[in-house]
């Protein structure tokens, strides 16, 4: 059983800066207007290129490895970015299937986080130790002592695996609440109005800010059931209780 590094990155961090951040900033930015930051797509997504970019460079510099949240920053901008200048017409008009195509960006990036999440459990850094259960949080080395000593390995491996399913099930939440999104804001667009980008800048503005309420507080809700559902299995399976399970705040 491998131990959590004792020194880790704040997930959540890592993806404010890789993710949130770059579509935030194309969001605003991409408009062509006589607001300073509107400086046009393309630039816009040039800027919003640099927080991944600086951030995975600096971690690889710090840890010679390739960090998997700024690939999807980067990856999610240039897929936005690129759809934006694909969906503007010269004319100024919007192509007709911007909504779906838009829907199914926007699904993309939590689909790929849930896929990484299963696939990283068999590997040597889980993604749930990432995010949950690491030795920032939980007495890690205490638990898989005891865990050893009861013999519980083939329990402990079930919980984690377990634990793992629930936290993808909630990116793969976001990823429907993100198509939906998308089609309730921009399903109604009139692609050939003669304002039809400055709607869809504005519409996208909505999608991005109502997603952190509406697919927001549902992650927060299901990440709390599963941090539950962790617990309860390793009260169960090492007979320590919660003061035991996790570290003093």
């Amino acid at each position: 059983m491998s131990k959590t590094p004792a020194s880790q990155e704040n997930p959540l961090a890592n993806i404010l800066i890789n993710v949130l951040v770059p579509v935030f900033a194309l969001s605003a930015m991409s408009k062509t207007g006589d607001k300073i930051w509107h400086i046009g797509a393309s630039n816009a997504m040039i800027v919003a290129l640099v927080p991944p970019l600086a951030y995975g460079v600096w971690f690889f510099i710090k840890t010679r490895k390739m960090n998997v949240f700024s690939l999807l920053g980067l990856a999610s901008v240039v897929l936005t970015g690129g759809l934006t200048i694909y969906l503007w017409n010269k004319d100024g008009t919007i192509k007709p299937n911007a909504a779906i195509l838009f829907g199914i960006k926007e699904a993309c990036i939590p689909f790929i986080l849930g896929f990484v999440v299963l696939f990283s459990h068999r590997t040597k850094s889980p993604l749930l130790n990432a995010f949950i259960y690491n030795d920032g949080l939980f007495n890690v080395p205490a638990i898989e002592t005891i865990i050893a000593e009861k013999g519980q390995q083939k329990a402990y491996a079930k919980l984690l695996w377990q634990s793992t399913l629930l936290f993808a099930t909630s990116f793969l939440i976001s990823t429907i609440l993100n198509l939906y999104l998308a089609l309730h804001f921009l399903g109604g667009l009139d692609h050939n109005a003669a304002n039809a980008k400055e709607v869809y800048n504005e519409q996208v503005g909505k999608i991005t800010g109502s997603g952190f309420f509406i697919i927001g507080l549902p992650l927060m809700v299901f990440l709390g059931f599963t941090i539950w559902r962790l617990l309860s299995g390793l009260r169960r399976i090492t007979g320590l209780n919660n003061d035991g399970l996790l570290l003093p705040r």
